[in-house]
């Protein structure tokens, strides 16, 4: 008889033995799948977010610190909005060592009928912007027209298709790539457009005034590149020393920090995680390979009188071991890409990190990996198992119990 039909047959003998195997082994390939997918997956997300800062300093009213954290507004998707005077992007420009600065109006919407659904809006200077119109011209060859918008990943509307913003509908014409941050839940726009729907907003009690008399000269962030060669911190202390400015300077630099720091605190339990899971498993394992060396004996010994060699019976115990783990990987894999894709947002929002799911190619790599991991597990728990039966003493066996 073949070495795998004799293997699938005694994996089908024992379906309880066998299914325990199975689950265990699909737990160790359940946790070195998702935990790896969502390590990755914070990694590209922080890549992401670096690559769409693209400034080296950002100049916000203090009251992004006190209303909605601006920091939240990329990573979690918080809708918030808050303004300075817009003549301070002209002192803010003027500043020694200020290469570029472009401006940036927040518009949130409500939860009524005035909008398709509750938005952050943000509005760009698309002459002097460098962060957002890269981005856009991925998806769009064109600039804005007026009251067209590009919409975030997560936006439910297509392009072709239009959102109500304050009752004035909205063209969707460009569509976003993923970057695993809050902003896959943003709508962009010109400034043209955001001043006819802040006009609306206001029209409908929702203030954005800073002073009685500026109905519209307002800005909500002031991205800054600084000039080369010029000292970051330098810049920074310079932009934060106006006091009648009311505005607060957040480096870029350090709130990638913040989040490479949290990522890393994350990566580190989830791969101590990993590591316990497995070699628990591997003692389990072990244990459980010799409990059935007492059990199978007699059944090796008649294989061994009936010819088999003990190259066979290895091969025999090897086979069975490579099934069992090959059908709990399958399993543990299926299960772990359950638990994790379904609810991305959930844990980008859980884990407050910027949370971007790699390609599938990337996920279809650690999926074999995965199982050629738990498999190789497997076999090394069992090798001694299978030496040692292989190696039976025929005769002193089958006199037992006699």
């Amino acid at each position: 008889m073949k070495t795998a039909s004799l293997s699938l047959r005694n994996l089908t003998r024992r379906p309880g033995r066998t299914w325990a195997l199975v689950l265990l082994t699909g737990f160790l390939s359940l946790s070195l799948f998702a935990g790896s997918v969502v390590v990755m997956s914070l990694q590209s997300g922080l890549n992401s977010l670096e690559a769409r800062l693209g400034a080296d300093l950002i100049v916000v009213p203090k009251a992004a610190q006190s209303k909605a954290s601006f920091q939240n507004i990329f990573l979690q998707g918080t809708v918030g909005a808050f303004y300075m005077d817009a003549e301070l992007l002209d002192e803010i420009a003027a500043t020694e060592g200020v290469a570029k600065a472009a401006p940036q109006t927040f518009l949130a919407t409500l939860k009524a009928d005035c909008c398709s659904s509750r938005l952050q809006v943000i509005g760009f200077d698309q002459q002097a912007d460098f962060t957002v119109q890269p981005w856009i011209v991925q998806s769009s060859s064109r600039e804005l027209g007026p009251m067209e918008v590009a919409v975030g990943s997560s936006i439910s509307a297509g392009v072709g298709e239009s959102i109500r913003i304050y009752q004035k509908s909205c063209p969707v014409v460009a569509r976003l790539s993923a970057t695993g941050t809050g902003l896959d839940t943003a709508v962009y726009c010109s400034m043209e457009t955001m001043k006819t729907l802040l006009a609306a907003a206001e029209e409908m009690g929702v203030s954005h005034k800073v002073t009685a008399d500026n109905s519209d000269g307002v800005i909500s962030a002031v991205y800054v590149k600084v000039a080369e060669g010029a000292d970051i911190d330098q810049v920074a202390s310079s932009l934060a020393s106006h006091p009648s400015w009311k505005t607060a300077v957040v480096q870029t630099r350090s709130m990638i920090t913040g989040v490479s720091d949290g990522l890393a605190g994350v990566s580190s339990a989830v791969k101590v995680l990993i590591g316990a899971v497995w070699a628990l498993a591997f003692v389990i394992l072990l244990v459980v390979f010799a409990l059935l060396m007492n059990e199978r004996r007699r059944e090796f010994a008649v294989l061994r009188l009936i010819g088999a060699s003990r190259r066979k019976l290895a091969r025999v115990i090897l086979t069975e071991t490579g099934l069992v783990c090959l059908l709990g990987g399958c399993l543990g894999v299926a299960v772990g890409a359950a638990l994790v894709f379904p609810f991305t947002a959930l844990i980008e929002s859980t884990l407050n990190l910027p949370f971007l799911t790699p390609s599938w190619g990337r996920i279809l790599l650690i999926a074999a990996l995965s199982l050629a991991g738990t498999v190789l597990m497997g076999m090394l728990s069992s090798a001694r198992t299978a030496w040692k039966l292989s190696r039976v003493d025929t005769g002193s066996i089958l006199r037992e119990g006699n």
